[in-house]
């Protein structure tokens, strides 16, 4: 740009920056960035292209949310070093929000899929899938451990985990493929919470990679043994061995009211067996 020592106008200024006269009035009414002159006569605002650099700086703090007060502290004491420990906080805080943004559409999606299933699935339909790995934060439990209890303990890991909502996470039980196999259907080990954005692994769940069984249940609690039964028959008939952990994962808990209605999703890891003679 030529000349730029020469003085604009507020509106020009404004349409330099894309941002409304309006602003900048008020920057000046509130002593954030005034003008270079100011028309002694008819009191219109005069920038210098030299003010650019200040004003964007301003701008960019503004769209990372710092608060006037904030930005008024550094215009007043404005230096390299300062500069860099406020951008430096905020792209921290930055981070933080990207992460969390990533984690709600995980979130969004893991429901979008159920959703999608909902509309499509057969319930009575067994089937082998293919599933990576992945990292479960745990809490154990048993029989004695009190439902109030349970709510407890994952308070205490969403809290830990800084899951800001409930529903931010997936949640679950796990029991024992060897109690199913000895018709213990009470015998629950852990709750499981699966976060929707990284974590550090170290002493977490590793749900393995391989195949699983892969099942729904939508009745009363106390016939999901019976669909057990089937997934152990459905194993043995296509030569596979139940291992690990079962894990049960609730999918469309957002779109019923009656616990009748409510759809578990059994996974069950299964390795080679022997298949029925």
């Amino acid at each position: 740009m030529e000349k730029k020592d020469k003085l604009l106008t507020i509106g020009q200024f404004a349409a330099l920056h894309g941002i409304n006269k309006k602003t900048l009035m008020w920057y000046d009414e509130i002593g954030l960035f005034r003008p270079t002159l100011v028309h002694p006569e008819n009191g219109y605002r005069y920038y210098s292209y030299h003010q650019s650099a200040v004003l964007e700086t301003i701008l960019l703090l503004r769209e990372l949310d710092v608060s006037i007060e904030e930005i008024r502290g550094f215009m007043e004491q404005r230096s390299a070093a300062s500069l860099q420990r406020l951008l430096e906080e905020k792209m921290a805080e930055l981070d933080q929000r990207v992460s969390h943004l990533q984690g709600l559409r995980k979130t969004l999606a893991h429901h979008h899929r159920h959703t999608t299933a909902l509309l499509t699935m057969d319930l009575s339909r067994l089937s082998v899938v293919e599933k990576p790995a992945r990292h479960l934060v745990t809490v154990d439990i048993d029989s004695s451990t009190s439902f109030e209890k349970q709510v407890e303990l994952i308070i205490a890991q969403t809290q830990k985990y800084q899951l800001r909502r409930l529903h931010d996470a997936a949640y679950g039980t796990m029991i024992p493929v060897e109690a199913l196999a000895r018709e213990d259907f009470d015998g629950y080990t852990k709750l499981f919470i699966e976060p929707p954005f990284p974590i550090p692994k170290r002493g977490l769940h590793v749900q393995p990679k391989g195949r699983y069984i892969r099942a729904f249940y939508r009745g009363p609690w106390d016939q999901l043994p019976e669909k057990y039964g089937e997934i152990f028959a459905f194993a043995r008939a296509q030569g596979l061995e139940p291992e690990g952990y079962a894990y049960e994962v609730g999918i469309n808990e957002t779109v019923v009211d009656r616990i009748e209605d409510y759809i578990v999703q059994i996974e069950v890891p299964v390795g080679e067996g022997k298949p029925e003679a």
